[in-house]
């Protein structure tokens, strides 16, 4: 079964929520004042997707080497919290001096089988544990870790690394000493469930080096490479052909522009977008992106529906000198239940860009890139898996599509400025079979929306 990402008893309703404003009128040049005068730091942030090639070290009937999978990652960092690629956790213990941290973690974990085997064996797993990092200096630092599966198979790393800096390079290599304890080695390198073999503990090791490259402005490339020797107790498992496996990925991505380019007034640039509340509920659709985007939408003959809450965290007001409000916006969904499904709870992490314009009031386009968990697959999910022949998947990639209307604007009330009122399209899919991660399947769900969203 797929590593869990989050679990959840969570069924009810949400409470009905609503804005309360003064009776002031808005004249239209105050809008964009009004956003001018707002200010804040810019978050550390990033957006990115690499393509990850993997050796196999398995013996396997149709004698591939390799497996290979299209990763989307994102970062974000602050006093609390931190998503790193495959990687985020919540920082539960900070030391004033800066020389260690305690944080409760979570990590994706690659099954490199191949390709054609992985639907059906959702190997793939987000990992969990804790982890203390201690700073050793400003570019070394070590790290010590207790990591569990969803079954609670068990290991530990100790971890070295670095980080340097050198002109438009960014270089962090590490070393890795991985134990494994004996259900964990049955499962990953022995497939036990499958061979009805037992190995023992292990001990493995690992060197690897991640880099990135500023290309120009928030455009960056970026990669990694590692080598990992097995164990003698994995090495010798029945299904185990090599000793070494290898493993590199290259891609792009977008970051914050680098620290020579920010404001010489502090270490941070000022940004003016502000955070945000949104609400909304939707109907399920068996229509895809294309169909929906052309009005040729299909109803859903059992009327599946969703709400959801989503909050926006501002990152960025510009991206290549563009007007664009950037957001980390991490929601929670409510699938209702109905006559073909019980309800069910849906986790989202993403990232969402936004333009305005006057048309002759503010309108904005969105659209966001994440990743979405759900504790029960849906109806309309799961009956096209069925349809096509998938195992589904919990976890998929998410996609969000909107446009809005500032209703102050619109109504001109001073009081409703905050307030916009819009359309998304709520989208889970699977990147058509190329991602490992996401079950290598084709297709997903999409819900039409309406939504209010509020500036606060």
């Amino acid at each position: 079964m797929k590593g869990n990402w989050a679990r959840s008893n969570v069924v009810g309703s949400y409470i009905v929520w609503c804005f309360l404003c003064s009776d002031l009128a808005l004249a239209s040049e105050d809008f964009d004042q009004r956003i001018k005068d707002r200010s804040r730091e810019e978050a550390d942030w990033g957006i990115a997707a690499t393509y990850r090639v993997a050796s196999i070290p398995f013996s396997v009937a149709d004698g591939d080497q390799s497996v290979s999978t299209f990763v989307p990652m994102m970062f974000f960092e602050n006093e609390f919290v931190f998503v790193d690629g495959l990687e985020g956790g919540v920082y539960l213990y900070h030391d004033d001096e800066q020389r260690f941290d305690i944080s409760a973690v979570t990590r994706l974990r690659f099954v490199d089988i191949p390709a054609s085997l992985q639907n059906a064996n959702q190997g793939d797993a987000a990992d969990f544990g804790f982890q203390w990092r201690m700073n050793l200096d400003p570019n070394w630092h070590a790290d010590i870790e207790v990591m569990s599966d969803d079954q609670f198979r068990f290991h530990g790393n100790w971890r070295l690394g670095s980080e340097w800096q050198a002109g438009d390079w960014l270089l962090e290599p590490t070393m890795t000493l991985r134990y494994k304890d004996a259900d964990f080695n049955s499962q990953y390198y022995a497939f036990s469930e499958f061979t009805h073999q037992r190995i023992g503990a292990g001990l493995d090791f690992n060197v690897g080096l991640d880099w990135r490259y500023h290309v120009y402005s928030n455009l960056y490339l970026l990669g990694s490479t590692s080598v990992t020797r097995l164990d003698s107790n994995a090495y010798n498992a029945d299904i185990v052909d090599d000793r070494y496996q290898g493993e590199f990925s290259l891609g792009f991505g977008f970051f914050n522009a680098p620290h020579s380019a920010k404001s010489s007034m502090s270490d941070s640039k000022v940004i003016a977008n502000q955070p945000y509340f949104r609400l909304a509920h939707g109907w399920a659709t068996p229509s895809n992106i294309g169909d929906i985007m052309r009005f040729n939408r299909e109803k859903d003959p059992f009327n599946n529906q969703l709400s959801s809450l989503f909050y926006g965290h501002p990152l960025t007001d510009e991206l290549f000198g563009l007007p664009l409000d950037i957001y980390l916006t991490p929601g929670i969904a409510h699938h209702w239940s109905s006559e073909v499904q019980s309800a069910s709870t849906e986790w989202v992490l993403a990232v969402k860009a936004y333009y305005t314009f006057n048309w002759p009031t503010p309108w904005r386009v969105g659209v966001a890139e994440g990743v979405s968990y759900i504790d029960n697959i849906t109806y309309v999910e799961g009956s096209e898996m069925e349809e096509k022949g998938y195992t589904p998947s919990h976890l998929l990639n998410y996609l969000d599509f909107s446009v809005d209307v500032n209703i102050g604007q619109l109504l001109n009330i001073k009081d409703w400025r905050d307030v916009w009122l819009g359309y998304s399209l709520h989208h889970r899919s699977a990147i058509f079979e190329s991602a490992s991660q996401f079950g290598r399947i084709k297709g997903g769900s999409n819900y039409n929306t309406v939504y209010l969203q509020v500036d606060f």
